[in-house]
């Protein structure tokens, strides 16, 4: 029997933290909501169990073998080392950790993962949603043909900055229906009805740290083996989704069956049809990033490709938990028995 605490509970990575341990191997453990003091005493549920939401107290990691941690990065950075003095093993989804020395990036979908957790190893961040989703890609890409470059346009839903941006992307809309000012307290601009590559200057949130953490985590899990990743981030007026537009060119031409055998696979749907394109809404729920390819065809050969575009989207939730308890289940063999007895 394990014990599982979740710091940040209330946010929306916690909430699909909390289904995802639900159905998994995990969903027996002993489980412990902790979150920042506006979200103490909440009534929440994970599995079966019901229990409250606590306070993040001196004692609240005693006999946890699992922290995950899904709050602020200010959240994870006052207390992620007193996890690990209680002998806690941390899991960052907050993405604060990514530059800690010895902390590891991971993404168990990955089948070529050349790095493994050790009983050293200070904290694992379970991979960036978006990063993972273009690792995955590339990795099979590589299966067919070595990649010379890939640049990628990422749409990023409101869903990344948590249920503030969520709320404030509603008002907007609703605001700018009634013809009323619209709120910028977030985001300080208009971002319902509009796609931007900048936010205002007050904004409390940056498209540039998005940019930076997915170009580190990304490079983190290439270990080398990929290109270097040409990003450009856009904010979508959506509430939730990752949608990606990804321009490749590969060493030699190969055929177009060869790319389609290569991205099909476990957790990636390669999507055929032409009336069934890949969104953020069809991707909601899923486990499998949805993956559209569109060749570009060499004249004097229809059936060889050398450049190609993808267009994917992937439920930015659910793909980060998933890989959070995948990254859990990985660690099991640090703690075959766990330390609740």
């Amino acid at each position: 029997m394990y014990k599982i605490a979740i710091a940040g509970a209330s946010t929306l990575v916690g909430r699909e933290l909390k289904d995802a341990l639900s159905e998994s191997p995990l969903a027996a453990a002993n489980f412990v909501l902790l979150d920042e003091e506006q979200a103490q005493g909440q009534l929440d549920q994970v599995g079966d169990e019901i229990t409250f939401v606590q306070a993040i107290a001196p004692d609240a990691f005693d006999r946890v073998d699992f922290t995950f941690f899904c709050g602020t990065e200010d959240l994870t950075r006052k207390h992620w080392r007193a996890a690990l003095r209680a002998g806690s093993t941390v899991l960052d989804l907050s993405g604060a950790l990514d530059q800690e020395p010895g902390v590891l990036v991971r993404a168990p979908w990955l089948s070529s993962e050349a790095v493994a957790a050790d009983l050293f190893t200070p904290a694992v961040v379970p991979a960036n949603p978006a990063a993972l989703a273009l690792a995955l890609l590339l990795e099979r890409l590589q299966q067919a043909a070595p990649v010379r470059t890939v640049f990628a346009t990422l749409l990023l839903p409101a869903s990344e900055f948590g249920r503030a941006a969520l709320d404030e992307l509603h008002q907007q809309t609703v605001s700018l229906l009634s013809f009323q000012g619209i709120p910028r307290e977030l985001y300080d601009t208009q971002a319902a009805y509009n796609l931007l590559a900048g936010l205002g200057e007050a904004a409390k949130v940056s498209l540039g740290a998005v940019e930076a953490r997915i170009r580190r985590q990304y490079a983190a899990l290439s270990h080398g083996r990929w290109p270097a990743l040409g990003l450009q981030i856009v904010t979508a007026p959506v509430f939730h989704g990752h949608t990606f537009s990804i321009a490749i060119e590969l060493e030699r031409p190969v055929e177009i069956a060869t790319l389609e055998e290569a991205l099909s696979g476990g957790h990636v749907d390669l999507v055929l049809e032409e009336t069934d394109s890949p969104s953020n809404l069809a991707a909601t729920g899923q486990n499998d990033v949805l993956v559209r390819l569109r060749p570009e065809l060499d004249a004097r050969n229809s059936t060889l490709v050398s450049r190609l575009w993808l267009w994917a989207a992937s439920d930015n939730l659910r793909i980060q938990a998933q890989n959070a308890v995948e990254c859990a289940l990985d660690l099991r063999r640090l703690r075959p028995l766990g330390t609740v007895q």
